[in-house]
């Protein structure tokens, strides 16, 4: 149990949550000029790295409850931005992929995204940076529930 105040800021999830808390709300400006919503950037950049996946792939990889997703997704596609095609004839199951005009989005909207993380991390060296994201890829492959 935390006994005083200050020991939260010590208390890794919360100052992680903190953090990224701080980054999104930063990053949501700069992504406002693009003309895209964080979730929509989370979504482009899971579709320009990884292709073409499914609805449920895709909440697991933005971190975005599906429900959330799916009406996100809904204003992505009436965009322009992606494509939603049911596969082997079962509209249950549909793969959504970026259109061109969904990567001229990502790619418009990307600078943004690098400018905020180098302003968060700006504290650290290039070195301490490689070796928070070692370590940081270390506790994620170790509490993941998925294969992806």
């Amino acid at each position: 149990m935390i006994d005083r105040p200050e020991e939260l800021e010590e208390f890794t999830p919360y100052l992680m949550n903190r953090i990224i808390a701080r980054y999104n709300k930063g990053v949501e400006s700069a992504l406002k000029e693009a003309g895209v919503s964080v979730a929509q950037m989370r979504a482009l950049a899971v579709l320009t790295e990884g292709g073409p996946c499914t609805i449920g792939e895709l909440s697991v990889l933005t971190v975005i409850k599906q429900s959330t997703l799916s009406r996100t997704l809904d204003t992505m596609e009436r965009a322009g931005l992606i494509l939603r095609q049911a596969q082997d004839g079962d509209s249950r199951y549909r793969m959504i992929s970026l259109t061109p005009e969904g990567q001229a989005a990502y790619e418009a909207a990307w600078p943004a995204m690098l400018g905020m993380r180098d302003t968060m991390l700006k504290a650290l060296s290039p070195q301490e940076q490689e070796e928070l994201n070692r370590m940081l890829l270390s506790i994620f492959y170790d509490i993941r529930h998925h294969d992806f």
